[in-house]
């Protein structure tokens, strides 16, 4: 049995072509370790960021992925499930078997305004389209600059139906001394909206 949304056990992640892997790769990383299930996604495009921003060669075959996943971050069949684009009968294309919460991190401008004027062209899509008609956490952590009036928009009708918008904006007052530090941030901010626990960085007003 699931756990209260507020304390998500099943997560469905989703990485697409923005640049930003690094985000969406510590976060998976992360939500395996804190023992949660992950429903991972990505596109065709993310394959190619991840392959220049982190020389990381994620599998086209989601059974390979999955293996390749799960060999990587050590963990159990059942922790980690890999779809591609065009499963319909995987549990997240259907508001009878959700997802507890979603993560698109990075999420591209494209795949953002698909989500707004809610289109369900593959299961990316219908996996946010869902959430937000099921009343579900729905994170999107857009990684673009500078931001466009339509970009602007669409970050604002999906907030209004229940989306969180987070950028990919990381924080200094915390003082980080690597690139790691600065991907930490983010992650600790998309957690914290998850309800994971972790400790990537001290939190305001606390002792470093």
């Amino acid at each position: 049995m699931r756990t209260n949304i507020d304390h998500p056990a099943t997560i469905t992640l989703a990485f697409t072509g923005a640049s930003g892997m690094p985000y969406g790769i510590r976060l998976l990383e992360v939500l395996l370790q804190q023992g949660k299930q992950v429903y991972l996604l990505y596109s065709k495009v993310a394959q190619i960021v991840a392959q220049q921003e982190m020389e990381l060669a994620l599998p086209s075959s989601a059974k390979e992925a999955e293996a390749f996943l799960r060999s990587r971050y050590g963990v159990t069949n059942d922790q980690l499930r890999v779809f591609g684009r065009e499963e319909w009968f995987a549990p997240v294309a259907s508001g009878s078997n959700p997802a507890d919460a979603m993560v698109i991190c990075p999420c591209t401008m494209g795949t953002l305004a698909a989500v707004a004027a809610g289109l369900s062209q593959n299961l990316i899509e219908r996996s946010a389209d869902v959430m937000l008609k099921e009343n579900r956490p729905l994170i999107i952590v857009p990684r673009e600059t500078p931001f466009s009036p339509i970009h602007l928009e669409n970050m604002l009708k999906l907030a209004r139906s229940g989306a969180v918008i987070l950028p990919a904006n990381p924080g200094f007052y915390h003082h980080p001394q690597t690139v790691q530090d600065l991907v930490d941030f983010v992650v600790a901010r998309v957690l914290d909206h998850l309800h994971v626990k972790h400790q990537l960085m001290p939190r305001w007003g606390e002792e470093n």
